[in-house]
Formats: C-alpha cells, sequence, structure tokens
C-alpha cells in the first residue's frame, strides 16, 4: 500500500506545527503527495512537501482536493513500477474538474524510465528523479502559470545535492525520518538503486545532529536514521558509529532506529554504541540474500555466510536480546536446489525475528541482465521455492513470538489498529502489538504484557 503524505489533521507530535506555513494560502495551491516503496521515499516525499511549502502549497489527503499530485515512486521491483502505471492511469480522472491540475511522477521510477513516461498519452507532466525535488515547488507553479511547458524532465545527479537547508515537512505518524545518505556505492548485481540515485554521498553530521534536535522540538522522541546502507556512512573523521553515538545523546530522544545497514560494515565500533547507548534500540536488519555463498558472489555482496554468521554471533554476544531481521532472495540466476537448501539452512540456523522476501525480480540496466540466459529460474520453481521460504519463516517467527508471551514490554502507540477499541503501537525490538487504547494516546509510550500472538503480532493488555 502505498504512504499518503498528510499535512492537514496530523495525529502525530506537534500537530501545529505542521500548518506554521506561509500566513497566507491561496485556495488553489493545494499538493497531494503518494509514496511507493521504502523508508528512503518516504523521507524524499517530505523533502517534497517542503518544496511545495516554500512556494506557498499546502498538503492535502485526497487527489480529488488537489492542485498537483505528485507520485513518489519506487523501481525494486517490476510489480512496483506496473502499479504506478495503473495509479497514473486512475488519477486522470480528476483532470475532468481541474483542467491546470500538474501530475508529477518522481522517485526511483521515474529517474530509471526517464522520458519514457513521458509519452503523448501518459497523461505525466513532470518527472523529478532523486536528486530534483529542491526546485519541484518552482517549477510546478511555472507549468501551472503557463510560463513552462508541460513534459519536463529532470533528471540529473547532483553529486552536492543534499537538501541541506530545506526542512522537512514530516509525515503522519510518532516517529521523524532523517535521512543521512543518499545514494549507494555497493552494487549488487542484482538492485538498481545505485543507477537511479547516483553514488553515495553523506550528510554533514553536525547538520544531522541539528535536524534530530528540531525532530525533537516538534514532539518526535524516536527517530530512524535513513541511508541505502546507512552504516557505510562516513563524512570527513566521523564514521556512522560515532554519528549514532551523537544522535543517541541527543536530549529528548528515547528511540534511535537506523535502516538500511549492509552486514560488511557491521563493525566493533557499531556493536559497542548499539550495546553501550540505552536509546539505540536492541533492533538490526541484516539483509542477507542468500544462504548459498556461490549466489552471494554472483550478487556481488562480498561476504560469506561464514561471514555474516560471525556477524550475527558478535552481534547477539554484545546485545543478547537484539532482535534480527533480513532480506532474502530466492530464484537468483543460476540458484540451485543445492543453493537454496542452502538458504533454508542458513534461516534454521540464525532464527530471524522477522523478514522481508521476494521472488529475484529482472531489472533493466543491473549488472544481473548479462547473465546467461539459461540461468534464469522459471516463475514456478522460483515461486515454490518462496512458498517454502516464507513457511519456514513463519513457523521460526512463531516460535520466537510465543517465547516472549507474558512478558511487559515499553510500546510507542502509532495509531488506532483495525479492531475496535484498539490502538497499535511497536516494541523497541520492533515487535507490533495491539491492545486496548484510543486515539487520544497516540504518541505516547505504554507498558504492555503480551498475551497472544498471530505469529506476526502481539495481543497484549497495560501493565502498571
Amino acid at each position: 500500500m502505498p504512504q499518503r503524505l498528510i499535512q492537514l489533521n496530523r495525529s502525530g507530535p506537534r500537530a501545529d506545527a505542521a500548518v506554521q506555513v506561509k500566513p497566507v494560502l491561496p485556495v488553489t495551491r493545494r499538493a497531494f503527495i503518494e509514496t511507493y516503496g521504502c523508508q528512503m521515499n518516504i523521507g524524499d516525499s517530505e523533502i517534497m512537501a517542503a518544496s511545495l511549502v516554500d512556494q506557498g502549497y499546502v498538503t492535502v489527503d485526497s487527489p480529488e482536493m488537489a492542485d498537483v499530485i505528485v507520485v513518489n515512486t519506487c523501481a525494486i521491483r517490476e510489480n512496483a513500477e506496473r502499479r504506478v502505471i495503473g495509479r497514473i492511469g486512475h488519477l486522470q480522472q480528476y483532470r475532468e474538474h481541474n483542467p491546470h491540475l500538474v501530475l508529477a511522477v518522481t522517485g526511483c521510477m521515474a529517474q530509471r524510465l526517464g522520458e519514457e513516461l513521458l509519452g503523448t498519452s501518459s497523461g505525466v507532466d513532470l518527472i523529478a528523479g532523486p536528486d530534483a525535488y529542491r526546485g519541484l515547488g518552482r517549477l510546478v507553479d511555472d507549468i501551472r502559470s503557463g510560463d513552462q511547458t508541460r513534459g519536463q524532465a529532470l533528471l540529473a545527479f547532483d553529486a552536492d545535492e543534499n537538501y541541506e537547508g530545506l526542512a522537512a515537512v514530516r509525515r503522519e505518524g510518532v516517529a521523524a525520518w532523517v535521512t543521512v545518505q543518499r545514494g549507494c556505492n555497493h552494487r549488487c548485481t542484482f538492485c538498481i538503486v545505485p543507477y537511479v540515485r547516483g553514488p553515495e554521498k553523506n550528510r554533514d553530521p553536525l547538520a544531522i545532529v541539528s535536524e534530530v534536535r528540531d525532530a525533537v522540538r516538534d514532539g518526535y522522541t524516536e527517530v530512524s536514521l535513513l541511508g541505502q546502507t546507512v552504516n557505510s556512512y562516513r563524512h570527513g573523521s566521523v564514521g556512522f558509529a560515532e554519528l549514532l553515538r551523537k544522535v543517541a545523546r541527543v536530549d529528548g530522544i528515547r528511540r534511535v532506529r537506523f535502516t538500511s545497514p549492509h552486514p560488511n560494515d557491521v563493525d566493533d565500533s557499531l556493536i559497542e554504541v548499539m550495546a553501550e547507548e540505552s536509546t539505540v534500540c536492541a533492533q538490526l536488519h541484516l539483509p542477507v540474500q542468500s544462504g548459498s555463498d556461490r549466489i552471494l558472489r554472483r550478487m556481488v555482496r562480498r561476504y560469506t555466510v561464514e561471514k555474516f554468521l560471525d556477524t550475527v554471533k558478535r552481534v547477539r554476544d554484545s546485545i543478547p536480546d537484539v532482535a534480527l531481521s533480513t532480506d532474502v532472495i530466492v530464484g537468483f540466476p543460476g540458484e540451485t536446489e543445492s543453493d537454496f537448501a542452502a538458504t533454508l539452512e542458513l534461516m534454521r540456523r540464525v532464527r530471524f525475528d522477522d523478514a522481508y522476501m521476494y521472488r529475484y525480480s529482472l531489472r533493466d540496466g543491473t549488472p544481473a541482465t548479462r547473465l546467461p540466459a539459461e540461468d534464469f529460474i522459471d516463475a514456478a520453481t522460483s515461486g515454490r521455492r518462496l512458498e517454502s521460504l516464507i513457511a519456514l519463516h513463519r513457523l521460526i517467527q512463531r516460535e520466537i513470538q510465543e517465547s516472549e508471551i507474558g512478558a511487559v514490554r515499553e510500546v510507542l502507540i502509532e495509531r488506532v489498529a483495525r479492531s475496535p477499541g484498539d490502538v497499535l503501537g511497536r516494541t523497541e525490538s520492533n515487535k507490533v502489538v495491539a491492545f486496548p487504547g484510543g486515539p487520544d494516546q497516540i504518541g505516547t509510550y505504554a507498558n504492555v504484557r503480551l498475551l497472544s500472538t498471530t505469529g506476526a503480532t502481539f495481543r497484549g493488555e497495560r501493565s502498571a
């Protein structure tokens, strides 16, 4: 499901802060932003909202209210792109009552497909890649006024663009996303990110800490540091571990998370900070991708299964209660039944608390497209393997969850649950818990006793 960036009627911290923009806003300056994909895209949508706010726009919560619609896209998997193409077609209906509507497509898919998205029948007025958001509000205004023609493309990479000085308009929610790194230097053969986001760029640590302090002033107590391979961060003499410690010690911060790290960059200094700083959550995402050394070499992951398992051991030795999650791809070209069996064995050995599991999706422009055609795995085989992997993970996850029943955990309440009379929140280890509560409690913490589990989520009750 896409994330929708909402500025009006916020239920998160400091709901009043979001509307402190220009004193008079014309009623025809309204923008709707719809976000697909990862947390980096959520952070980017908040930057785009800032660019639009600087031009006098207010973000609204439905496309029919908007004069500008921005679809912020993902290019990681083909299915995501197909959904966006369908959504672009669906959004054309709003032109009927608003002929001056501007429809912009931004993000990784816009960068990957480029001017293909601007065909005469596409209905797209503007495309912008990840380094072009600072000028988005100005260009939208120029298109609406007729000073610029429709069909604009902003796709150039900018080695210096970190969006410093552009204060994010944060989405609805109780945690603040703070981007510390853009782009990626890890050129895994399956991944399109380096080609649509460019090489790694790391922000000034002073600017990052300042943004975290601003988030605290706006009422946030949890922050998540974002980067494509966030723990490879380095700016001058400051590495990621030192940055994490600085953020963890900002007054008013109660929880710090980071995503998405690369296993190769989980060093002893990072583990030490995680173990020593009480505000850093005992939770770590370690994307393994495969349990086969042969497939890992083909993916150019630059670690072996043995090295990965050693990293897991070092983390668990220092942080015994850490919750680990991972990403796994099945059906990568050349994967044999033996390779897949090795992945299942790794899952049994590590016993991840959570896992994001996918069939391999071929992306044009990635090195994997040059692998021999006969190495590609048919859909039936990769689908069967994915089902087996999911079944194993769910069994392990349920066993882990059931071992926690009866424990009391601190939960940050995020939203109203679907079950009547309940709220939904997360523990420090990122476990989801539903328990009785109301919307007035969103953004607060509660001690909750875990009563039962579905395998993926907990049912709980408040504990004194």
